[in-house]
């Protein structure tokens, strides 16, 4: 398989090509499931176009707790069909779909009673075990273990000793959910899919009752093309109804949002090896490894108001605090915190619903002809809901179209990927490299590092660190534009790269020497550099002072005060 990169000109080629002929398929909605269903698509060898109003995962896709997980606390919902399903998926990306991208990763449970907790939660774990390995895709992880008192602390010396009886310790997995979005489109856009970012619909065409295709506004250059495709995917997660809102249809069910944000904290403000799970009265509450850094989340709360930028309160990071603080020995402040980020989960509701039955579940529908729709489920699931969608988009194709394959089809950077880790010294000592750095690069790209490390050969200055984000090679600033769509400022610090979130200030340091190297793959003067640092450094300070506000009103007010996208010159 050639692999496709994502630069200005792909783009501007894949909108023309879209416009030129009818699309057998076209999907609306570049986050995780949106991607999803265009690989499927492209993978059966359907002509399969897919659009995104702003950057591939921008919305819910990037903001998750960054876990592909089975779902433990639903087995107590005896949901035992979603849990068997998730960790179906969970193995399937460690062991063959993405292993450079997905991660084990460990989790400790604290137990506060004595007797009967250990019996009740350790049978849980058990079953979430054995439900793992009896997928067919669940070797590979470690089984749970039971830690004493004593052990747990030394595991996790974090915890105060008052905390907690004993504990339990399991494994789930995590990744960078937008990089893995970004992957996914590249791997559909490599079988042939035609993608285009900051493309938004904004109508449909109809031939009486039959959706035919979709009005798409090229947001940078300002040109609308007409796409013709014999079905539609609407793939929108929270955005469901104002997409089907665009055909003047009632939808056969209702997206509901709801807000959940996280903390990113230092690696030395917690002091363990591994990740912690706690109960809350609401839900449960992550605490998880990511880099040198921690992530903490999340909350559960409804939200009806700006969907693109959901606001973080004042509020919201008191509670996740006063809940981690009940069980650190050291408690965190406010100064601890490096980011916030919030997100919006779709949750399927009918018309008559009570928010406490709102599901996990996702749903496949075809509201009228031409149109499909998908929405609700879980990240881990992703490829199951994308083949539902794509099986049900069939159906309207009048013509024989191949199974599902995906299930065999690992996403770009997974080939080889095994090998180039085990050779990772060689690699270092070839480039010149710290073997960190080579680790680095393979655990963000997979056997893709090499077309970086190639960058890197030709101009020795992008294999040097950002100069306030020492993490990140200028190598992998230049490569989000060149072959990963990045087109503006925000898309690298927020989403490429995780500077926005990992750094106190935000990436604003980071912001120039970001924007400068940035500016010759994508053509930009000295004028639109100068935009492009201003509108984020104003996007930055919007989330600050979203963050000083005491609810989510005046929260939304605030971040509202920056704009959403810098037009290019």
């Amino acid at each position: 398989m050639k692999t496709a990169t994502l630069g200005p000109a792909q783009r501007a080629k894949a909108l023309t090509q879209m416009a030129e002929r009818e699309l057998d398929l076209l999907v609306v909605g570049g986050g995780v499931v949106g991607a999803g269903t265009a690989l499927d698509a492209a993978t059966r060898g359907l002509d399969t176009g897919l659009v995104e109003a702003r950057d591939w995962a921008s919305g819910t896709s990037s903001r998750s707790s960054k876990l592909i997980h089975g779902g433990l606390r639903y087995l107590e919902m005896l949901d035992f069909a979603l849990v068997r399903e998730a960790l179906k998926e969970r193995g399937l990306l460690l062991q063959r779909l993405a292993p450079h991208l997905v991660k084990p990763v460990p989790f400790l449970y604290p137990l506060q009673h004595k007797g009967w907790e250990r019996w009740y939660a350790g049978s849980g774990v058990a079953l979430y075990d054995g439900m793992s390995v009896s997928s067919g895709h669940g070797r590979g992880l470690p089984v749970h273990r039971h830690l004493s008192h004593r052990r747990a602390l030394r595991v996790a010396p974090c915890l105060r000793r008052d905390a907690l009886v004993g504990a339990l310790q399991y494994y789930d997995a995590q990744m960078d959910d937008a990089r893995f979005v970004t992957t996914l489109v590249r791997t559909a856009a490599a079988y042939g899919a035609h993608v285009a970012n900051r493309a938004r619909v904004v109508g449909f065409l109809r031939e009486g009752e039959r959706v035919v295709g979709a009005r798409v506004q090229d947001v940078e250059g300002g040109v609308e093309h007409e796409i013709r495709a014999r079905q539609i995917v609407n793939a929108t997660g929270v955005w469901t109804d104002d997409t089907q809102a665009l055909i003047g249809e009632r939808g056969q069910f209702h997206v509901r949002a709801s807000k959940g944000i996280h903390l990113v904290v230092p690696k030395d403000r917690i002091h363990s090896t591994t990740g912690l799970i706690l109960r809350t009265e609401k839900s449960v509450l992550f605490v998880i490894p990511w880099g040198r850094h921690w992530i903490i989340g999340t909350t559960d709360t409804d939200w009806d108001l700006d969907k693109a930028h959901p606001a973080a309160s004042s509020a919201d990071i008191d509670y996740l605090l006063e809940h981690v603080n009940s069980v650190l020995a050291t408690p965190l402040t406010r100064d601890d915190v490096e980011g916030v980020y919030a997100g919006l989960r779709p949750l399927l509701a009918g018309e008559s619903d009570a928010t406490s039955k709102l599901s996990r579940e996702h749903t496949v529908a075809h509201p009228v002809p031409g149109l499909v729709v998908v929405a609700g489920g879980k990240y881990t699931t992703y490829r199951v809901m994308a083949k539902d969608a794509v099986d049900e988009a069939v159906h309207g194709l009048d013509a024989r179209v191949a199974e599902c394959v995906t299930e065999d089809v690992p996403l770009a950077g997974a080939e080889g990927y095994r090998a180039l880790w085990n050779a990772r010294a060689r690699v270092a000592a070839r480039t010149g490299l710290h073997v960190a750095r080579v680790e680095h690069l393979l655990n963000r790209y997979g056997s893709l590092s090499e077309e970086l490390l190639e960058m890197v050969v030709a101009d020795p200055s992008l294999g040097r660190p950002l100069a306030a984000a020492d993490d990140y090679l200028r190598a992998e600033v230049v490569y989000a534009c060149t072959h990963e769509g990045a087109r503006h400022l925000d898309d690298v610090l927020t989403r490429r790269t995780r500077i926005s979130i990992e750094t106190f200030d935000r990436g604003t340091r980071s912001a120039r020497e970001a924007a400068e190297l940035m500016a010759p793959a994508l053509g930009w003067d000295s004028a639109q550099i100068e935009k492009e640092i201003a509108h984020y450094e104003k996007r930055v300070e919007a989330e600050r002072e979203s963050q000083r506000q005491p609810d989510d009103l005046t929260a939304d007010a605030a971040r509202l005060g920056a704009p959403d996208i810098v037009p290019l010159t």
